[in-house]
């Protein structure tokens, strides 16, 4: 090899070694905090996370490879949640994904400039979390799950599916926006069904054990449970309407695979899908304010056929009709 050419190869070989060096390098590794209401071991909660992965995993984002995500559980413990959120904040990640309401709240208070995704809070911009479903206009954007004039429906539902009902439990966290928001809409229903409502307070066990107990005790009861902080306590709620034979109405399908009569909601994993896309362009740096609010495109009616022949309760041709699903 001659002289020239010998000097040209090395210098060749040697513009290549960095881009060689920069290709062995590992991808930016990027972080996500994600707060859930439900149990560590809860089955919708294990679906969420799941779907969550699979989703970033398909537009590029492997967790162990180029993706990191730090995991908090609430469940039954409520008064955890300001905590959680507080440690999450504290873990500086890229954006934090929160599903159910009741975390919205303390995250904006912990934090304004981490980027956060809600899924499955009703109502933001009346909670304050948003300025407008359109342009959101801070730090948090996300996924709504129900209009409070929805929440009538689960009064009419009660009704239809037990028409001899004049009084009704109703199962709520009074510190949750959806907790007040949701009652005030099933209250105004209820008065022109002519059912009495009482609600009670979803924070403590004996509490609910001992309201459902003495609400049982007379006739013609029956149970509607609202969305924000019951799904941790679902298996309880439901395990009592069946124990004092209290026809019930539940928010969301899951009640319904764990045994409650009815539900009607929206579906729970799809905005999770949806979430994952927002953590992707955040990712990507779009920002939350930019990035507008999306509502439910469909409620799903679900009904628990076992669950209502175990109450002697005969089911609206109607309802049967327009349900959704049918759980046998």
């Amino acid at each position: 090899m001659k002289r020239r050419d010998f000097i040209a190869f090395l210098g060749a070989g040697a513009a290549a070694w960095p881009l060689a060096v920069r290709a062995q390098q590992p991808e930016r590794l990027r972080h996500i905090g994600m707060l859930n209401a439900l149990a560590s071991d809860d089955p919708e909660a294990q679906a969420r996370i799941a779907l969550l992965e699979q989703t970033l995993q398909q537009l590029g984002w492997v967790v162990g490879r180029n993706l990191r995500i730090e995991i908090r559980h609430i469940g039954t413990d409520v008064d955890h949640v300001r905590s959680a959120a507080a440690e999450l904040v504290a873990l500086a990640p890229d954006v934090i994904l929160t599903i159910g309401s009741v975390a919205v709240g303390p995250l904006q208070q912990a934090t304004r400039t981490i980027p956060i995704v809600f899924v499955n809070a009703p109502d933001p911009v009346g909670a304050g979390f948003v300025q407008s479903m359109a342009h959101p206009g801070g730090n948090i954007t996300g996924f709504s799950n129900f209009e409070y004039s929805m929440s009538g429906k689960w009064a009419e539902l009660l009704k239809q599916i037990a028409p001899n009902v004049t009084r009704a439990l109703v199962l709520r966290d009074p510190t949750s926006a959806a907790g007040i928001g949701q009652f005030a809409a099933v209250r105004s229903v209820a008065q022109s069904l002519g059912v009495e409502l009482t609600p009670v307070n979803v924070r403590d066990t004996d509490e609910i054990e001992r309201n459902v107990a003495a609400f049982a005790r007379s006739g013609n009861g029956g149970i509607i449970v609202t969305s924000g902080g019951t799904g941790a306590r679902r298996e309880l709620i439901i395990g009592l309407a069946a124990r004092h034979k209290l026809p019930s109405v539940y928010p969301y399908r899951y009640y319904a695979v764990d045994g409650g009569l009815v539900t009607y909601g929206p579906n729970t994993l799809d905005p999770v899908r949806r979430a994952a896309g927002y953590v992707d362009r955040i990712l990507k740096g779009e920002k939350p304010a930019d990035m507008p609010v999306q509502a439910p495109t469909k409620y799903e009616l679900i009904l628990n056929l076992k669950t209502a022949k175990t109450l002697g309760l005969s089911i609206p041709q109607s309802l049967l009709a327009t349900a959704d699903e049918l759980i046998e």
